[in-house]
């Protein structure tokens, strides 16, 4: 089944390549050293545990198959390549978009879940830590189809159905969210949505992220905060997350941020039968985390990247340093 699946998807791959309009060919891949520092029970030493991690090595295709269809793939190969409730689980994004109009568009594939918040939708690549909720998620990218609808300049919504996040492989649950992508003028930028999800147990949970980021010269400050309850859950206000970033453009070869977060939810969050309502953050949950890094672009581009940081948490107490390189290689461009 594998060898087949490999031959399958390098024959797709040399079909597009050769029949297609094609924009770029490219693998990304990001490589570190961590060392983990923490303190045992009943221990006042602290003891270290260092290794270096193979992170990301993606393959990325680009291109268009007419005027108005365009394609994208997004391979990883830090994945294990099949999954029996995942087939495509080492493909990341498998999409094709149709360009109705100015305005208008259809996509379909295996698509990025819309889920808001600026932390939610950086590529993974690109994030070195991140919240509960999101490290939590089963699936980040699912099967399914959306439309989005420009009205104006620097302005989308979209509608997505996939199937849900945090079922993979089961074919009736779903996850349904309307997002906006917008600003309301040339220093605050938007990504807000409202969304619906099924879980294994047929819980249905409903969640209102609202991310926004604040930029003024090289200083920019994304705020998310994302809102989740139970659509039978009696009690409103007990379920959250919110996470901070703080991003300072030293030019274009240097850039230094600081992210921290804090997930909550409360103990009583359980249905009758004692089964956590939200999958994600477990109820009892009080998760703070803080980290501070600095990139270096030695191209002053995005093709190569160095970079260093440090991040603590209050669950499991633990102090990572982590630094490496992450670098683009382009076949085609």
């Amino acid at each position: 089944m594998k060898k087949t699946l490999l031959c399958a998807f390098g024959l797709f791959a040399a079909c597009l390549v050769a029949s297609a309009q094609v924009e770029y060919v490219c693998f990304d891949m990001r490589g570190s050293f961590n060392e983990t520092l923490s303190r045992p029970d009943g221990s006042d030493a602290l003891q270290g545990k260092a290794r270096f991690l193979g992170e990301h090595l993606n393959l990325m295709v680009k291109g268009k198959l007419g005027s108005s269809l365009t394609y994208f793939l997004r391979q990883r190969f830090t994945k294990p390549l099949y999954n029996a409730e995942v087939p495509l689980n080492a493909t990341d994004i498998l999409s094709l978009t149709w360009d109705i109009s100015p305005k208008w568009s259809l996509q379909g594939g295996k698509l990025p879940g819309l889920i808001g918040g600026f932390e939610w939708d950086e590529t993974p690549i690109d994030l070195y830590y991140w919240d509960l909720f999101a490290n939590n998620i089963s699936e980040v990218y699912a099967l399914g189809v959306a439309g989005m609808f420009r009205p104006a300049e620097e302005q989308m919504l979209q509608l997505q159905v996939t199937q849900s996040l945090v079922s993979p492989g089961k074919a009736d649950v779903w996850h349904v969210a309307l997002g906006w992508y917008g600003r309301f003028s040339s220093w605050w930028s938007t990504i807000w949505s409202v969304n619906y999800m099924d879980d294994i147990y047929h819980h249905r949970m409903g969640y209102v992220s609202l991310g926004n980021r604040f930029h003024v010269g090289p200083v920019a400050l994304e705020w998310d905060i994302m809102y989740r309850r139970s659509m039978i859950q009696r009690q409103a206000g007990l379920d959250m997350s919110t996470v901070a970033r703080l991003i300072v453009e030293a030019g274009s070869k240097w850039r230094v941020f600081s992210k921290g977060g804090y997930d909550f939810n409360d103990a009583c969050n359980v249905d009758p039968d004692g089964i956590a309502y939200d999958l994600t953050v477990a109820p009892g949950t009080r998760h703070s985390f803080l980290g501070v890094g600095a990139e270096y672009f030695p191209l002053g581009n995005r093709d190569i990247r160095l970079h260093a940081l440090a991040v603590a948490n209050n669950t499991t107490r633990e102090l990572n340093f982590l630094a490496g390189i992450t670098y683009r290689l382009y076949l085609v461009r």
